[in-house]
């Protein structure tokens, strides 16, 4: 059998305050808008900005942790899987929906925030997370040593 990877990475901005919601079984499930952005250049060479939204769902205890954290306007790290899924409308037409199911969150701060991704890193979080609360990640330090690079 051959192997198959379903893998998303986004760095974006969550576009509203989460959705929490209880499935059946009572499992928590978070609900959440994240905006990318790109910069190209057009065929006349203007300059273009272009904003994708996503999807994402988080069950368990990251959606706890983003419903105790997360708000419109935070900058995050997230990595998951994509996930389609179709419905019917009111009207009996087929509506066709694109998931990223999330497993792996890291919080980069909020969209004003200073640094390379809009703020030092909060937390790190994965769907296998024991941490509880966001802390503030420590710096990278290179120890010392003597090689000439």
């Amino acid at each position: 059998m051959s192997r198959s990877l379903n893998k998303v990475m986004l760095i974006g901005n969550v576009g509203s305050d989460p959705e929490i919601r209880a499935t059946a079984s009572g499992a928590r499930v978070a609900k959440l808008s994240l905006a990318t952005n790109r910069q190209f250049q057009d065929r006349s060479g203007q300059s273009q900005e272009r904003t994708e939204w996503h999807r994402l769902t988080c069950f368990g205890r990251l959606a706890d942790i983003v419903e105790q954290y997360v708000k419109k306007g935070d900058r995050l790290y997230v990595e998951g899987r994509l996930e389609y899924s179709q419905t019917q409308d009111d009207q009996g037409g087929t509506r066709y929906w694109t998931d990223i199911v999330v497993n792996e969150m890291v919080m980069l701060g909020s969209a004003g925030g200073g640094g390379e991704f809009g703020g030092s890193p909060a937390g790190e979080f994965g769907s296998g997370s024991q941490q509880s609360a966001p802390t503030p990640s420590q710096p990278l330090t290179q120890p010392d040593d003597d090689l000439p690079f």
